[in-house]
């Protein structure tokens, strides 16, 4: 069962709307430039302590070197990056999760993919109103019911960290493999995702609530995977090239 977020201060909102869309146009923007931009390019009067209260409650971090800011929750064990110089050359080699802000016309939700990086076939996906960790571990479930990666990448953010969501991997003898800090190519093609996603989907669609985000991807990733061609991928759709198995 889904549930609409509690309506939030329209002010925030406004600014968040204005964050979204600069983040998802410049994912290596932090709290700095990012209050930069809205003071003396949007005309807001806003200060970096408020930029970053926004940025946290929407999930966002900006993909570059930076000082460690936060830590995984005590107890929780941080993986190395597999991925580094390793060519990524068939379907289920490497899959990559992330999660994104959706904004609504009164509210925000959150959406999470599990995505082929080989092929870009977005496998699996879901929606929360809150960060928590659940609707991750539907996304992964419903992906493994789909196949089975050799490595696993995510970021180091407390949904994929916790013991829930790793040992769902290692008893399926799956790698885990977590982005290293400030590393911007790590997720690079999720981040490519997320713009696609946006500026195709969410933007112009203006969703009104979670069943009008739910009903609008639910028609965007079909396209995506099956209609939308991709020129780094020889003009072929994702799930043409995920097709390729083995």
């Amino acid at each position: 069962m889904y549930y609409e977020p509690e309506p939030e201060d329209p002010e925030d909102l406004r600014l968040k709307r204005l964050i979204d869309e600069e983040f998802t146009r410049h994912p290596f923007y932090g709290r700095r430039r990012i209050a930069a931009w809205l003071n003396l390019d949007q005309g807001e009067t806003v200060n970096e302590k408020r930029v970053w209260r926004l940025m946290r409650e929407m999930g966002l971090v900006a993909i570059y070197p930076k000082p460690r800011l936060s830590r995984p929750g005590a107890g929780h064990r941080i993986y190395p990056y597999l991925l580094r110089g390793m060519a990524v050359g068939k379907p289920n080699q490497v899959w990559a999760t992330d999660i994104t802000y959706i904004r609504l016309a009164r509210g925000f939700v959150y959406l999470v993919v599990v995505m082929d990086w080989f092929s870009r076939y977005v496998i699996s996906w879901r929606l929360s109103t809150t960060l928590d960790t659940a609707f991750c571990l539907e996304a992964l479930d419903e992906a493994l019911g789909e196949g089975v990666p050799e490595i696993f990448n995510s970021d180091q953010g407390s949904q994929f960290t916790s013991e829930e969501f790793t040992h769902r991997l290692t008893v399926s003898n799956i790698r885990i493999s977590m982005d290293g800090r400030g590393r911007a190519h790590d997720n690079i093609f999720v981040e490519r995702l997320w713009r696609s996603v946006k500026h195709e989907e969410v933007y112009p669609a203006q969703y009104m609530d979670m069943i009008d985000a739910r009903s609008g991807l639910a028609r965007y990733f079909p396209f995506y995977n099956h209609e939308r061609r991709h020129q780094s991928l020889g003009r072929k759709t994702p799930a043409e090239v995920y097709a390729r198995q083995g």
